[in-house]
């Protein structure tokens, strides 16, 4: 079974709805676990929805501190590996409260079919997310955050 360009888009929106929400609980449920979240910086899997929130949670202030608002998405890329598995390349646009972008962002992610029939992500690679998120912060005089 192929997964088709609908269902990845429907998957999209409704994690970009979860993220300009700030709804951790919405956005953890768009994963399995474990999910694995590699970048240059760090490499870490987390095996829980607790843990998955708690960490999205802790990022929040930051993000809104850059006046992030809501998210878009633009699809450039999905191969499918096998039945189950899909790879996809995304680049999110983030805006401010008047529609503004303030930066964006690619991501690889692996795509699961879990046994329910629903896709699930179990590995999100940040391709240029730390750069882009420092020039911004820089930009508005925001420090990054340590941890």
């Amino acid at each position: 079974m192929t997964t088709t360009r609908d269902e990845i888009e429907a998957f999209l929106v409704e994690y970009q709805d979860s993220l300009s929400a700030f709804d951790a609980e919405r956005s953890v449920a768009q994963w399995g676990t474990p999910g694995m979240i590699i970048n240059d910086a760090f490499a870490g899997t987390l095996s829980s929805p607790e843990e998955m929130a708690a960490g999205l949670k802790q990022s929040y202030p930051f993000y809104q501190s850059l006046g992030l608002a809501s998210v878009d998405h633009t699809l450039l890329e999905q191969a499918d590996l096998t039945a189950r598995l899909t790879r996809i390349h995304v680049r999110w646009h983030f805006y401010d409260g008047e529609g503004t972008k303030l930066t964006d962002g690619d991501y690889e992610y692996l795509l699961r079919r879990d046994d329910d029939g629903k896709l699930k992500v179990y590995v999100a690679v940040a391709i240029d997310e730390m750069e882009k998120l420092t020039a911004l912060a820089v930009e508005k005089g925001i420090a990054m955050p340590t941890a």
